[in-house]
């Protein structure tokens, strides 16, 4: 008879074999997962309800429809334009649309601002007639740098702000000491010379001919509120758990509400309402289930009690090899159901070894976000970036990717990795 936890280990060991090989596949592979530990018993109903975080779901959901007519209301051409209007050659285009790409991705999306950035980054270089490859890429693993930096950046800042109860400032200042945000930051900064090094050829002139018309700068105010609002509400004591989904959706109705009163055009609620990355949310309501179906059964201290035993009780050596370790396994695999799976290992075996969380938090994070850059599969912003560029016409090989990704992924991590030990150790 085979025991209720090695049953649940082989149905999570299929669900990240499948979502490996088979992409596609991976929100079928993380339902049925889910489905399967709650037919067998190992979840109760009502358990995987409670088990879903439903704060993340409308932080998500919300930030999604704002960004959406964000996007449509070509805010981010216009601030590119200004960009381009400073630049002095194509080498300091593509850096500057980098870093603006960076910060963009630090507040939105990152699938969403190389969706908004990258056309600008074509039209320039159909214009110069050269290449997009090198700057779409760049901007593609310059996003899923930046998305770490603050809660609403990635699912996984998320994720961790919702486990760990961080709120929007914990990101910059935590329990009095600097957050994440500083580490990656620093990480950015590390890449422009790796830029200045890899297109050094490119001293193309730009001539900008004319500034891109803003069509609706509502939806620049409502995006920026919903950033000072969660910042306001970070503020707040014992506040409830879903406080940020209730703000992130409050903003999403508020903006659907002005655009039907003002256009009274439900095409476009249409259109906002299906700019929602139903893949990814259905994909975290399984693995939610699947996570508390493997801590459950007791896996989860079981794969704790096993890295703690391979640090030794060293500190310094278990960051290592999480830091580290993070970044190899998310250059192919997901980052969400990694990130997912590895917060409550964290917890476990620093709980087993009487020490603060923090380091190892940030740390896996690090890791996990910036260690996507290293493959074209490793972070949705890439594998968007290649279909942008297919879809033009300008196929990437894998030697193309790997000459931006990799100098970027060692450099970005490097700093972050050691910053983050000094100022949590």
């Amino acid at each position: 008879m085979i025991s209720a936890k090695l049953l649940t280990l082989i149905i999570f060991i299929v669900m990240y074999v499948v979502m490996i090989t088979m992409q596609r596949y991976r929100v079928y592979a993380a339902l049925i997962a889910a489905v399967l530990l709650m037919v067998l018993g190992v979840v109760e109903p009502s358990q995987a309800l409670a088990a879903i975080n439903w704060n993340i779901l409308m932080m998500i959901c919300g930030t999604m429809i704002v960004v959406h007519y964000f996007i449509e209301s070509k805010m981010p051409n216009r601030l590119a334009d200004i960009i381009l209007e400073k630049s002095k050659d194509l080498m300091w285009v593509i850096i500057y649309m980098a870093l603006f790409a960076g910060l963009v991705s630090a507040f939105i999306d990152n699938v969403a601002t190389v969706l908004m950035v990258a056309p600008v980054g074509l039209a320039i270089c159909r214009k110069l007639n050269v290449s997009p490859v090198p700057m779409i890429l760049t901007i593609a693993v310059s996003s899923n740098l930046q998305g770490a930096a603050t809660l609403v950046g990635d699912t996984t800042s998320i994720m961790l702000g919702a486990y760990a109860r961080m709120d929007f400032m914990s990101f910059f200042w935590f329990k009095g000491r600097p957050g994440i945000f500083w580490a990656v930051e620093l990480g950015a900064l590390a890449t422009i010379p790796i830029m200045m090094l890899l297109f050094r050829k490119y001293r193309y002139p730009i001539h900008l001919s004319e500034r891109t018309k803003v069509k609706d700068r509502v939806p620049t105010i409502l995006l920026s509120l919903v950033v000072l609002t969660l910042i306001a509400a970070s503020f707040l004591p014992n506040k409830p758990d879903n406080t940020n989904g209730y703000i992130c959706m409050a903003y999403a109705l508020l903006a659907v509400v002005i655009d039907l009163f003002r256009d009274r055009d439900v095409d476009h609620f249409k259109a906002a309402f299906f700019s929602l990355d139903f893949e990814t949310m259905f994909l975290l309501v399984g693995l939610f289930i699947v996570i508390d179906g493997i801590t459950e059964v007791g896996i989860i201290d079981d794969i704790a009690l096993w890295i703690a035993g391979l640090s030794r009780g060293n500190v310094f050596l278990l960051y290592t090899i999480i830091v580290w370790g993070s970044v190899i396994v998310s250059a192919f695999v997901d980052n969400i159901p990694y990130v997912a799976t590895m917060l409550p290992v964290v917890r476990g075996m620093t709980s087993a070894m009487g020490i603060s969380p923090y380091l190892m938090y940030f740390g896996l994070l690090t890791g996990a976000t910036l260690g996507g850059n290293l493959t074209p599969v490793g972070a949705s912003a890439n594998i968007t970036a290649a279909g942008i560029l297919r879809k033009n016409g300008e196929p990437m090989t894998f030697v193309q990717f790997m000459k931006i990704g990799v100098p970027f992924t060692l450099a970005a991590v490097t700093v972050g990795y050691i910053f983050i030990w000094f100022a949590w150790r």
